[in-house]
């Protein structure tokens, strides 16, 4: 899906603007009272794990331009 933002793109904004046009992904992706990402959820972009940045740092670039996806990734697990 293609997300647009207004101004610099952050994981904040850009997590509010899926939530907003998907609201039924509210809660799920991060927590309803705290906005801390949900366990065993990973964001990726440009071969680099962006789960333990902050919300309100810059996407890189090439994400922020579209040419490189944020990958929203839950845990695989299983035997």
């Amino acid at each position: 899906m293609e997300i647009e933002v207004e101004g610099q793109a952050t994981l904040r904004l850009v997590l509010d603007a899926i939530e907003a046009r998907y609201p039924m992904l509210r809660g799920t992706i991060r927590d309803h009272v705290t906005q801390q990402r949900r366990p065993y959820l990973r964001f990726f972009a440009c071969e680099q794990d962006l789960s333990h940045e902050s919300p309100d740092a810059l996407l890189p670039a090439s994400v922020a331009s579209g040419s490189e996806p944020l990958i929203i990734l839950g845990a695989i697990a299983g035997g």
